[in-house]
């Protein structure tokens, strides 16, 4: 069965963390207003902007139909190529063009000439566009067997001219005004990977599959330099402009060079700019700053402090370059998300801001090795994190993170303020390693204690050990010899340092004095059914969950050691576990793809949802604001909102058939459903003005605008200045004058009083309701409203034929009634007419149109005020029982 009507899902998307760039060159503009360059990178189907200056993010566009295959742009617009479909967005944001119809296949290349968009297939298909009117200018077919296209680039000053590179290694310059053929370029016998114009015009960069990069002078057809990398195929080029000759040139190992065009060599190497392959490289304008961005969802500026010199990393934004696979909630405050990946780094992303994002870097497996020369990059880095510990309670005395690394047999130390790997390596006993049969084992399960003291590691052996995080001292371990028979699986300490529990291979489960280390097992321990793969305590309630080999969620009890929930449900491997901060909840994620949420005090699945790929690792936040998790091939965090922390969400029990809903992975920027929460699971983004005629509805004016109306000339008094106001030193330099035959100095107009208020004009328009009136009233502040009532006295003339009392105050109270008899705005309405009877009380006793009115709206008043009497005496009554009855 399907989630029904009645059944509302508990978590919402909300957005996600760590993504920043992918495989495709980045764009570059400039604002003129702003004088400020802005950057475009691509990430999936969306495309996020950031200022260079800070790397802060501007925007993130709307999402489109799949992932963006190019991008292009030019002084307002953006363009994002998906499939065979090429978009256009206005303001970094909403999609104003669609360019469709055309190719046959998918979109590959693109580039802006004016006020034309050129396009590029796979098979070949060259279609320039019309950029205002979407239409087609003119269509160019190659064949891919002779001249494949690779590349797109304008020679500067070449009016309406495109060169184009083939992975055959040719060139061809086109004129796309007149459809014409001007030259082909013979090539290098390579394929053309990247072109770029140089600062000298006619003289054209060209990159090669084969490595070689050429300067080449389209005009002569003459090639001027020609250098070569050793690195692969030429990624990206870019010149500098601010003054020294220099070419940057990218390649796919991360690297980058910087070649002299005076002296025609190299200048300096950039190794391991990047991860992976370098996507773009681009020198800002006339500045010293290179902006590079890459496959490993990298994105960073570098500077050049000194002619010649080696480029200096000046601010960046960057994530997993592999996809996380352990994440959890640092600190208390549920703010910081530490997160390890397959990149081997550890990482802190923050749920606030981007600019609190760390990086704990890479784990080298000797820090001093780390500055010797003559050692391979990849020798010194430790293999990735596949579970950690932290805990904030001692940080900033000494290390607070733990880390266990893939195959390694000793668990290692980081510091999450110094952002770096800590100082102690908690390796097994000497006396164990010694032995031949425990040579080859490694760590599998690791814990902190609440206090930050120490911390326990089990290993692949079947032993359990005790560290003190301070001096890094082995303290003990729990067993004789071991703790389990094969592997320990799991291990977790409660919140008072009392007792110990572990998990193994075994198919058991054990629980340890912590100071003594002696077995503290119940009579009667839980019979497992298989072997558990993982186990989470929550230390508040003392619930312990374990995750079977069979797929079945167990939930113990500390104290008695009784099996107080078992669920069924998942059908492939449950990847993770997390407690609510409450201890009510259980999530779960599992190899199928669910995130299922189980009520503990019921016993029932409360909230399931499908995701497009599996989830690997699931956190809540220490305030149960966001759950976070981790994907199978995915970079980036995702964060899902608690839906019953700002709306009431009613919890039913699933069905045993529930059939989740596939729920697509937010994206980089807050879901728009999150901004209005009201009835927003019917379908409502507004709240209305009334929910049924019988109920009394209050306003939704702030209370500024009404409260103090009866006293307002209290306020005014006692916020009249001190001192009276001063004349001015000395008359204005230009005097106004008025424009004719002979000038005329302006003089001042004389204040004239306001004999017809603007509530009588809305009144006269509008005489059968009183709607526009009261929208005037509304819409103004205290001192307008009074100033309105004020007009209304006979005595001004507001009335074209006066009587005892205006005609406009009997009005005004037939408006009030009205308002009682709809029974909106009753709070509004009160304050009006108080401030009504404070200024006119005695011209309305003395008419008896007014009287009359005055007697009906005070029978109104009193028919009102009797229901909600009737209402306020039965809550009080029933809230005074619920505190002093003993239930």
């Amino acid at each position: 069965k399907e989630r029904g009507p009645g059944l509302v899902s508990l978590f919402s998307g909300f957005r996600a963390l760590g993504l920043y760039s992918n495989h495709l060159p980045h764009v570059l503009r400039y604002h003129a207003r702003h004088r400020e360059f802005y950057v475009t990178t691509a990430v999936g189907n969306r495309f996020h902007t950031y200022n260079v200056k800070k790397l802060g993010i501007i925007a993130v566009s709307n999402a489109l139909p799949g992932d963006i295959s190019c991008l292009a742009a030019d002084r307002m617009l953006v363009f994002a190529a998906v499939g065979r479909d090429v978009y256009a967005f206005a303001r970094n944001k909403e999609i104003v063009h669609h360019y469709s119809h055309a190719h046959a296949s998918d979109v590959h290349l693109l580039l802006v000439l004016g006020d034309t968009l050129v396009s590029a297939d796979h098979d070949g298909l060259l279609v320039v566009w019309d950029v205002p009117t979407q239409e087609e200018y003119l269509r160019l077919t190659f064949d891919p067997a002779t001249f494949d296209l690779s590349a797109l680039a304008h020679p500067s000053t070449y009016l309406n001219k495109v060169l184009l590179g083939s992975s055959q290694g040719a060139l061809q310059l086109w004129n796309l005004k007149t459809n014409k053929l001007l030259y082909t370029f013979q090539g290098w016998s390579s394929g053309v990977t990247a072109l770029q114009q140089s600062p000298a015009v006619d003289v054209m960069g060209v990159g090669l599959s084969s490595g070689r990069i050429l300067l080449h002078d389209i005009r002569a057809d003459k090639t001027l330099m020609s250098f070569s990398q050793d690195w692969g195929p030429v990624t990206t080029l870019s010149f500098r402009t601010d003054g020294p000759p220099i070419m940057a040139a990218g390649g796919p190992g991360g690297h980058m060079a910087f070649w002299d065009l005076e002296s025609r060599r190299l200048v300096t190497q950039l190794r391991h700019a990047h991860r992976s392959a370098v996507a773009g490289a681009t020198f800002l304008p006339s500045q010293q700053l290179l902006l590079t961005n890459g496959a490993d969802n990298a994105l960073k500026v570098w500077v050049f402090e000194q002619e010649g010199g080696v480029a200096r990393l000046l601010r960046s934004r960057q994530g997993h370059s592999a996809p996380p696979t352990t994440i959890r909630h640092h600190g208390n405050a549920g703010r910081d998300i530490l997160s390890a990946g397959q990149d081997g780094t550890l990482q802190s992303f923050s749920s606030v801001h981007e600019r609190f994002n760390k990086s704990l870097g890479h784990g080298s497996a000797n820090k001093k090795m780390t500055k010797k020369k003559g050692l391979k990059f990849e020798e010194i880095l430790l293999p990735p994190i596949t579970c950690f510990s932290s805990e904030s309670a001692r940080e900033g005395d000494w290390d607070g993170v733990v880390a266990l690394h893939r195959g390694e047999a000793a668990a290692r130390t980081w510091n999450y303020q110094r952002c770096t790997m800590g100082k102690h390596r908690l390796a097994p006993p000497a006396d164990r390693l010694d032995n031949a049969r425990l040579s080859n084992v490694h760590t599998t399960a690791v814990d902190i204690t609440s206090c930050g003291n120490f911390v326990l590691i089990g290993w692949s052996s079947g032993h359990l050990d005790v560290y003190n995080l301070q001096s890094g001292i082995h303290r003990g371990h729990y067993g004789n010899p071991t703790a389990h028979v094969g592997a320990v699986r799991g291990v977790c300490v409660d919140g008072l340092n009392q007792r110990v529990f572990s998990v193994g291979a075994d198919c058991l489960l054990r629980a340890w004095r912590f100071k003594t280390r002696s077995h503290d097992d119940p009579a009667h321990p839980p019979k497992l059914d298989s072997a558990p793969s993982m186990l989470r305590l929550h230390r508040d309630s003392g619930m312990l969950a374990l995750a079977l080999d069979d797929l079945t969620l167990v939930v113990i009890d500390t104290e008695t050691g009784r099996v107080v929930r078992k669920f069924l449900g998942h059908s492939g491997k449950i990847n993770d576990l997390t407690f609510s901060p409450d201890g009510r909840w259980l999530i779960s994620a599992s190899m199928d793809c669910t995130i299922r949420t189980w009520d503990l005090p019921s016993g029932c699945m409360v909230d399931c949802f499908l995701c497009e790929t599996a989830a690997v690792s699931v956190s809540l936040s220490p305030i149960g604001d966001f759950l976070s998790s981790a994907h199978v091939d995915s970079l980036g965090i995702y964060l899902w909102s608690n839906k019953s922390i700002y709306s009431l969400v009613s919890l039913r029990p699933l069905p045993a058939d529930y059939q989740p809903v596939t729920v697509s992975l937010p994206g980089s920027s807050p879901s728009p459903d999150l901004v209005s929460t009201v009835s927003d699971e019917e379908g409502h983004g507004e709240s209305c003005e009334q929910l049924e005629r019988h109920l009394v509805t209050m306003t939704s004016l702030p209370e500024s605008r009404w409260r103090n109306l009866f006293n307002l000339d209290v306020v005014k008094r006692r916020n009249q200045p001190q001192q009276p106001p001063q004349r001015p030193a000395a008359a204005p330099y230009f005097l106004p004058t008025v424009s004719g035959l002979q000038p005329s100095f302006q003089t001042p107009e004389a204040p004239v009083n306001q004999v017809l208020s603007y509530y009588y004009h809305s009144w006269n328009i509008v005489t059968a309701s009183y709607v526009a009136p009261l929208a005037l009233l509304k819409s103004l502040g205290p001192s307008a409203v009074d100033l309105e009532l004020r007009g209304l006295s006979p005595d001004l003339g507001s009335s074209p034929q006066p009587s005892s009392a205006s005609q406009l105050l009997v009005a005004f109270l037939q408006m009030l009634e009205a308002m009682l008899e709809e029974r909106r705005d009753f709070d509004l309405a009160q304050a009006y007419l108080a401030l009504l009877l404070k200024l006119y009380l005695r011209p309305l006793s003395a008419d008896p149109l007014a009287v009359a009115t005055l007697q009906r709206l005070l029978g109104r008043l009193e028919t009102i005020w009797a229901e909600l009497r009737v209402s306020f005496d039965q809550s009080l009554c029933l809230l005074t029982y619920t505190k002093t009855a003993l239930l």
